[in-house]
């Protein structure tokens, strides 16, 4: 895959963030990377790196992380198309919301007689 036609899939999926396609350290290399941020102002509020590489098959993983410039990967999620990666990234965050959501009110509920 080109990096061009990388970009462009990027910014047609995931057009709020701001994409920086990295060069292919060697020709024969076999994967693209691509970060992503999000900034309020001076802010860095999401960063998102997407890799596409082939190995029997071409696949992205995806991987974000929150608030910051050094903060460390929250969780990431591998699929065969981009699309698909970024849902499962969000569906995975979406269970983890209502985990620890659930996890707060019982922790809430027992602190009343």
């Amino acid at each position: 895959m080109k990096s061009t036609k990388f970009r462009k899939e990027l910014i047609k999926i995931m057009p709020g963030y701001k994409w920086t396609v990295h060069r292919e350290r060697c020709k024969d290399s076999k994967y693209l990377a691509a970060t992503g941020i999000q900034t309020a102002g001076f802010n860095r509020m999401s960063t998102l790196e997407v890799i596409v590489r082939w190995r029997d098959r071409l696949e992205y993983e995806v991987k974000s992380s929150g608030f910051g410039l050094n903060t460390p990967w929250l969780s990431d999620y591998t699929d065969v198309t981009l699309a698909r990666a970024l849902r499962g990234l969000q569906e995975h965050y979406g269970i983890m919301a209502d985990n620890y959501s659930r996890h707060a009110s019982d922790l809430e509920g027992g602190r009343k007689p």
